[in-house]
């Protein structure tokens, strides 16, 4: 097992990096906050949407296999129910490093998508978010870090 530092760390030295769920109303969505600060800090990084055509005036793609010259990385914030799709498009396309968001509540996080990527060699991580480490981070979400994994949503190994 791998420490969540050292697999967030590795997972944001991708820089190319896909954001599924990140949605046109961005209210309130995860999964725009990760999108927005990833493109803020200089990641080459593209929203995946099969249900809109554009989102904070980006294309959005229908999935991960249609992102022109694909992906390092794959941060999977929609429902739990499509969580193992995206894991199984991650695992045919050869994508080693998968995030599944997990903020308050069960967020994106599914125990069969996290057991087949780990089956197919993919390094997953289960909770938490991106924005809690390196690069990324900010005050707020680190606190969040220290909360969460006290209650188990941001996982200590991967």
């Amino acid at each position: 097992m791998t420490k969540i530092k050292e697999a967030a760390l590795d997972f944001l030295a991708a820089r190319r990096v896909a954001v599924t769920g990140v949605s046109h109303a961005p209210q309130g969505h995860g999964s725009n906050a990760v999108y927005t600060r990833l493109k803020e800090r200089g990641y080459d990084v593209f929203a995946v949407n099969p249900n809109a055509d554009e989102v904070e005036g980006d294309p959005t793609y229908p999935t991960v296999a249609a992102i022109p010259g694909g992906v390092d990385a794959i941060v999977i914030g929609t429902a739990p129910k499509h969580a193992l799709s995206t894991m199984r498009e991650a695992v045919d396309l050869g994508i080693t490093r998968v995030w599944m968001h997990r903020s308050f509540g069960g967020g994106s996080v599914s125990d069969e998508a996290t057991a087949y990527g780990r089956e197919h060699g993919v390094t997953v991580i289960d909770g938490g978010c991106p924005l809690m480490f390196g690069p990324t981070a900010d005050t707020g979400h680190k606190i969040m870090c220290a909360m969460m994994r006290l209650s188990g949503k941001v996982p200590r190994t991967v």
